[in-house]
């Protein structure tokens, strides 16, 4: 009997699950990390930092997020494998006690001009549901009230293959939800012509001006004047009626060119199915530009922009349209779904509530469902992500966060970190991507990588608790109690921007002047109203520079050198210098390695699994022809000159035989914006988004402006870039030139000469502007919640 109480007092023997209570990580060389090997605990909040570029991202993202997706997608069958993104393996020789990986990043959604934030979560679909339930009058299932669903009907006889073959009549019907005018886009079109074409020519004398549309070759051209429907020879303005509706309104038709089967279609509805069903921000600037010239849209008349048929409007539950509902601001539409009583439905409307609410509670219960999603920013688009898993039942999860907090205020920042510990506190494992002391401070865990970026970082410089990185003497370490002070003197304007009656959005009749010649801070909660101030109504004519939180857009093949425009006058200058044709010294172009066609690289298809790149055995993956390389410049080769630093560039090209003004002038800026360790040649893709938004800041330094307006730079911005950045932002000042910045950040907001604060709330609680000052009176009167935070910050 002792002998049994004994044995039952000890402890029990490890089971062998329990010693897996880390992710372990050994030599990973992904992109610039150096044979990095890390141990992250499980069921803890990581947040990995370091300087923009160091290889955070490559780290959590290209190698552990990376390999459990991989790993998840290879126990579905290969059928099904096919269907599915094909993932590499990425570069490291151990890795460990991964778990599923739930990545939550900063990709912007989707801006098919249908999407919207309904279609985007499961509040759209679960509300047609409610309304196909509820609604009166009744006008069918689901689908009836969907916006991207059309109303098809169809008669007719059918065979029936069953014993002996019987023909039957058959009619079908299905009800949509579409505006059959607009087609579900809630705008409608209106074409200038004259900017088509020029009438006074024919077809044959090259009559249209669409861009990229040539007469001699262009197959989409040659369909037209070779169709037989008009004479190619004749000048617009002299067709007759039947020619111009055949013209501009023909139904699809195969006709026959130069001996091949392709397809006829009138003008209009050939430009409205290839151009303009397409989102505007997504075309290229050419194509965008003979967009705005050439088409007005205009709000639907027969929806009046809500997208819906007229059936769809007429079914209200308790006087409401599912119209109406979308148009809601989500935290009203919350209130009005918790007052409905409707038992036969009690399970849908616990979900929809439990949606809605986690858009209130995530801070975007100032969003609408019929918002378009293409007009969300980075931050609002992950956040929107990050919805469907509030909720989430499942435990032992990684999830992993790419800055959580850009785009948000201070004040939001705060309910974030509750969210981040909450989602923890389930017991999952929570990897962030952070460069906000606030959201740092609340970690389990840091690993900081550096010591610099690009080349000089990929190293783990540290990792431990926040108090060790306190005293840890890392660049993060060092710059963690950074505190900008507010400026003494201020600047006095030049001048004013006035602004009045300014309504877009939720902006309440806002006037406001806005001053010239100095650092213009405009800030408030996230969704009170900056962007619609700062980007709806400062006129974007002439002098004025927007710089917007768009993506990049760009393939491997493209790099920091195609993307500034750089290759153009350094190709000039191997060809003079050289006496052959600039086309040489592009890798794009006939310079190109015949054996991988420029790329450096031969990519291996693998069907389902992951395509193989190897480095290309002609050209050792310098990318051009083994002929082009013997040219010199400088006594360095195109190759040689593409793997160089910006920095070491610039002074390539800054005197000596390769001295060429106009690169020395482009990498000047690179180097401005703190891009001096980006190499010439390294591909976009490869690029994080901190480097991206200053490449793409270094590239609208060159136009000629007078007003510089900037959204958000120090998104991505490590601690110590912040200082960079605001050094550049005054350089543009001194330089005559007025800055007008759209900016959360506390250490931009005390540095300002001005400051404009909107809000007091989201959505409809915000739109008003609640001061304007200088930071200094901010932080005295602490009347708005921008300036508790800031009197915070600055310690006042």
């Amino acid at each position: 009997m002792s002998k049994a109480t004994r044995a039952n007092t000890q402890s029990p023997a490890p089971r062998g699950g329990d010693r897996h209570d880390l992710i372990r990580v050994h030599g990973a060389r992904v992109n610039n990390l150096k044979d990095v090997s890390v141990e992250i605990p499980k069921r803890r909040l990581t947040v990995f930092t370091g300087v923009s570029g160091s290889g955070k991202s490559s780290l959590v993202f290209d190698t552990i997020a990376a390999e459990s997706q991989r790993l998840i997608n290879e126990t579905y069958s290969a059928f099904v494998q096919g269907f599915m993104p094909t993932l590499a393996r990425p570069e490291v020789d151990v890795l460990e006690g991964l778990t599923t990986a739930i990545v939550v990043d900063q990709q912007r959604m989707g801006a098919d001009p249908r999407s919207t934030v309904g279609t985007a979560t499961d509040a759209g679909a679960m509300l047609r549901i409610l309304f196909s339930r509820l609604g009166e009058p009744h006008i069918g299932p689901p689908g009836a009230y969907a916006f991207n669903v059309p109303s098809v009907r169809a008669s007719g006889a059918i065979t029936v293959e069953r014993g002996a073959k019987t023909t039957v009549k058959a009619t079908f019907n299905r009800t949509g939800g579409m505006c059959a005018r607009c087609e579900g886009r809630g705008s409608v079109t209106d074409i200038d012509l004259t900017q088509l074409y020029d009438d006074s020519k024919s077809l044959a004398e090259g009559a249209f001006t669409i861009p990229g549309w040539k007469s001699d070759s262009q197959w989409t051209v040659q369909v037209y004047a070779q169709s037989g429907f008009v004479d190619p020879d004749k000048p617009i303005s002299r067709y007759t009626k039947k020619e111009m509706r055949d013209f501009l309104y023909g139904e699809p038709v195969k006709v026959k060119v130069n001996g091949v089967n392709l397809t006829y279609e009138g003008l209009i509805p050939k430009l409205q199915k290839s151009i303009l069903s397409k989102d505007k921000e997504a075309m290229q600037p050419h194509i965008r530009a003979f967009v705005e010239r050439a088409v007005t849209f205009t709000t639907c008349p027969e929806c009046d922009g809500t997208r819906l048929s007229e059936g769809a409007r007429s079914s209200k539950i308790e006087g409401i349209s599912i119209a109406d509902a979308c148009a809601m601001q989500i935290s009203d539409l919350a209130a009005w779904v918790r007052g409905l009583d409707a038992p036969s439905v009690a399970p849908l409307l616990d979900a929809l509530r439990q949606t809605l609410d986690s858009f209130v509670e995530i801070g975007l219960g100032y969003l609408s469902l019929d918002r378009p999603s293409g007009t969300l920013s980075g931050g609002e688009a992950q956040r929107v992500k990050m919805i469907r898993h509030l909720g989430s039942s499942l435990t032992d999860v990684t999830y992993v966060f790419d800055e959580p907090t850009i785009g948000l205020h201070p004040h939001d920042i705060q309910r974030m970190n509750a969210l981040l510990l909450r989602l923890r506190d389930k017991g999952n494992t929570v990897l962030v991507v952070e460069h906000k002391p606030e959201t740092i401070a609340i970690a389990d865990h840091v690993v900081d990588l550096g010591p610099g970026a690009g080349t000089g970082g990929g190293t783990i410089c540290f990792e431990g608790t926040v108090e060790g990185l306190r005293t840890g003497g890392t660049i993060t370490g060092r710059h963690f109690g950074d505190r900008a002070a507010v400026k003494d003197t201020v600047r006095e304007p030049t001048g004013t921007l006035e602004i009045r009656g300014a309504t877009a959005n939720n902006l309440r009749e806002v006037d406001v002047d806005v001053p010239l010649g100095v650092l213009t801070v405009v800030t408030g909660v996230a969704g009170s109203g900056k962007s619609s101030l700062v980007h709806g109504s400062i006129p974007a004519g002439e002098g004025v520079v927007s710089i917007d939180q768009g993506a990049i857009r760009g393939s491997r093949r493209s790099n920091p050198a195609t993307y500034t425009g750089l290759l153009d006058p350094i190709r000039k200058a191997f060809a003079k210098a050289n006496g052959v044709k600039p086309a040489l010294f592009s890798a794009n172009s006939e310079g190109a390695c015949p054996g991988c066609n420029g790329a450096g690289v031969v990519y291996t298809d693998l069907a389902m699994m992951a395509a193989v790149a190897t480095t290309c055995e002609e050209c050792e993956g310098k990318r051009f022809q083994a002929a082009v390389l013997e040219y010199r410049l400088g006594g360095r080769d195109i190759s040689e000159v593409l793997a160089m630093s910006v920095t070491e560039a610039e002074e390539f090209f800054g005197a000596g035989e390769a001295a060429t003004p106009a690169a020395h002038r482009i990498l000047g800026r690179l180097a401005d914006v703190g891009l001096g360790y980006l190499s010439l040649g390294q591909p976009l893709t490869t690029l994080s988004g901190g480097e991206r938004q200053r490449l793409k800041l270094a590239t609208h330094m060159a136009e000629k402006g007078g007003v510089y307006v900037l959204d958000e730079p120090t998104a991505g911005l490590h601690l110590a870039d912040v200082e960079q950045l605001l050094h550049l932002l005054d350089r543009l000042v001194d330089s005559g030139k007025s800055v007008i910045v759209v900016e959360h950040h506390q250490a931009v907001m005390a540095h300002a000469d001005w400051i404009i604060d909107l809000g007091p709330g989201a959505g409809h609680d915000g739109g008003r502007v609640v001061f304007e000052g200088t930071p200094a009176e901010l932080v005295a009167g602490r009347a708005t919640l921008t300036g508790e935070h800031l009197a915070a910050y600055v310690g006042a």
